[in-house]
């Protein structure tokens, strides 16, 4: 892999299935090296948000498309580190975790037409460096030339958890069963889709995190890109 001089600094990619824990990790590893992190599945999010507030099918991909050339969404560092999601100008950060956006972003993103503006917008955003990007296909399909890959993965039980737990300190109550069924929901969808956004590539970091808090993740994570920054 050719590695390209970025002004800003390093692109680091993060993938791995629903509830693995990537957004979270990605999220502390960029506050910590002083990069800009971006949440892609966040920016399919904000795009089905948009689409249930207009009655728009997330079926029909041309609306969905037509949809989405007239929005704006803007992944931001406030000044105390935390991320923000613009949409439109609105700031809708926490209404992107409820169970209506996570039964309906699946959907959303399977669209070609959607997902070839997406990357179009989300490779503009990397292009001059300094970001930390999270998906399911940044390091095979949306930048697969970026200076370091991860990929974190674990047990469907540990991660249907996890989405349990993240919801409950949004407000939300939802049955384990229930997201279980949602995540291997979103894990047949995604199989099938184009790039396969489940596949590692080939020179990614793999991490089981079904057993490891996320400051030990991230500690491994940062370790790897600081002997990245030291070559």
């Amino acid at each position: 892999m050719t590695q390209m001089v970025r002004p800003r600094g390093l692109v680091i990619a993060v993938d791995g299935p629903a509830g693995a824990g990537k957004s979270t990790a990605a999220q502390a590893m960029a506050a910590m090296l002083g990069l800009l992190y971006l949440d892609t599945g966040a920016m399919y999010r904000a795009l089905a948000l948009k689409a249930l507030r207009r009655d728009v099918d997330v079926c029909d991909g041309a609306a969905l498309a037509a949809l989405l050339a007239d929005t704006a969404i803007v992944l931001q560092r406030t000044d105390d580190g935390r991320s923000q999601v613009l949409l439109d100008g609105d700031e809708v950060s926490a209404q992107l975790r409820s169970p209506e956006i996570n039964a309906t972003v699946a959907e959303v993103a399977r669209h070609r037409a959607v997902r070839e503006e997406m990357v179009r917008r989300q490779r503009t955003l990397a292009v001059a460096g300094g970001v930390v990007m999270d998906g399911r296909d940044i390091g095979t399909h949306v930048l697969p030339d970026a200076d370091l890959k991860f990929y974190l993965t674990a047990s469907l039980d540990a991660r249907a958890r996890r989405r349990q737990a993240d919801l409950a300190q949004l407000g939300y109550t939802v049955r384990f069963e229930q997201l279980r069924e949602e995540i291997l929901q979103r894990d047949f969808v995604d199989a099938g889709r184009p790039h396969h956004p489940l596949q590692q590539a080939a020179d990614a970091i793999v991490i089981d995190t079904t057993s490891q808090e996320v400051s030990r993740v991230v500690e491994q994570m940062v370790a790897r890109c600081r002997q990245r920054l030291a070559r």
